[in-house]
């Protein structure tokens, strides 16, 4: 449901919210709210919009939310509030698990590529960095590794599940399938490696940052 009158959220308060929870969430899952910018969801615990603002809707991040089938009991989701009338195609004969992807209105791409069409509400490269730095606060506080089994878009929990793309399943979910890299000009890479690397690269920034600081 979209939230009306959201709750911003620091990153102290994120890490103290974190803390507490810990021991009591074993993964997390990104996924996006298929719906437009400026609408958080409480379906989900933790919500990014379009300018990297960042809403909670728990009281405790442990608390059971309806998020990521069959995988809601200690998992922890965020979301980016985007989405709206995406749509993406599989390539016939091959294994949507692997393909690479590339945008929709792309001309003479190899047979091999999936088609993705963000729609009208495109995953941010600011929603991206900050979904990114959330997971890796997240993951120091709850002390889990940023790894592809801790960490996880929706598409990739949906292909171990049997329901992600190309599965032929009516509810197909492919959440953050494939993403924008702007380091490499918006081309399409799988979302979850994305994310997971710049988790990780963010946790060794804080970890030097950390090192740089004078004895409290």
């Amino acid at each position: 449901m979209i939230v009306k009158r959201p709750e911003f959220i620091t990153e102290e308060k994120l890490r103290e919210m974190a803390r507490e929870a810990r021991g009591q969430i074993k993964n997390i899952y990104l996924h996006w709210t298929k719906g437009r910018y400026g609408q958080p969801d409480d379906r989900f615990h933790l919500s990014v919009d379009r300018l990297g603002q960042v809403y909670v809707h728990c009281k405790i991040l442990a608390a059971k939310k309806d998020h990521t089938w069959l995988r809601n009991e200690g998992g922890l989701s965020i979301a980016m509030c985007c989405g709206v009338d995406s749509a993406c195609w599989t390539p016939c004969g091959f294994n949507p698990r692997t393909v690479k992807a590339v945008y929709e209105n792309i001309q003479g791409v190899a047979p091999d590529c999936a088609k993705i069409n963000f729609g009208a509400a495109p995953p941010t490269c600011v929603q991206i960095e900050k979904m990114a730095k959330v997971a890796a606060l997240v993951c120091e506080e709850l002390g889990l590794p940023v790894g592809r089994d801790t960490v996880m878009t929706h598409a990739e929990v949906a292909f171990k599940d049997g329901y992600g793309p190309g599965s032929g399943d009516a509810n197909a979910c492919w959440d953050l399938w494939f993403l924008p890299d702007a380091e490499q000009h918006g081309k399409l890479v799988p979302g979850g490696e994305l994310i997971r690397g710049k988790a990780i690269a963010f946790q060794e920034e804080m970890k030097k940052e950390r090192k740089g600081c004078p004895a409290a």
